[in-house]
């Protein structure tokens, strides 16, 4: 008995139903629902940890607090949203001055906010950020 291929309509309508699927799962990827706004700034006090955890010069990103903080000189920090403005995916990548976003490769300056390459056309929300009793702080003071 011989086995015939699939029909030509069979096999476009997997491809459709596929491609519909992985859409669905890029938008959950990128934050959700598109224009959705994620509040950039902490409402309360966040105690990030030791500032060591920020060498002088450089910057990490505290994915779980979505914040991004960069030592710009010895003991003075900045930070920002680690929320892209794009399509509020949490930024996952860092390379000298530039933190990036992997969902459509926004890149920001981590000193500044400002973008560096698109899609994203406006920068990274300022977020507070101090020391305070030996603590790296974000976040309104208490």
């Amino acid at each position: 008995m011989s086995s015939q291929p699939p029909a030509r309509r069979t096999v476009l309508r997997g491809a459709a139903l596929a491609g519909a699927a992985g859409m669905g799962v890029a938008a959950t990827a990128c934050g959700g629902e598109v224009g959705a706004k994620a509040s950039a700034t902490p409402t309360a006090p966040v105690d990030l940890g030791s500032p060591d955890e920020v060498p002088a010069g450089g910057t990490k990103i505290f994915r779980e607090d979505r914040v991004l903080v960069t030592q710009v000189a010895e003991g003075e920090y900045k930070a920002f949203s680690a929320v892209c403005t794009h399509r509020n995916c949490v930024l996952n990548g860092l390379r000298e001055d530039r933190a990036t976003c992997s969902c459509h490769g926004s890149e920001f300056d981590t000193r500044t906010g400002k973008v560096v390459t698109g899609p994203a056309v406006a920068p990274l929300p300022p977020v507070p950020v101090r020391t305070e009793g030996g603590r790296l702080i974000i976040g309104p003071e208490s």
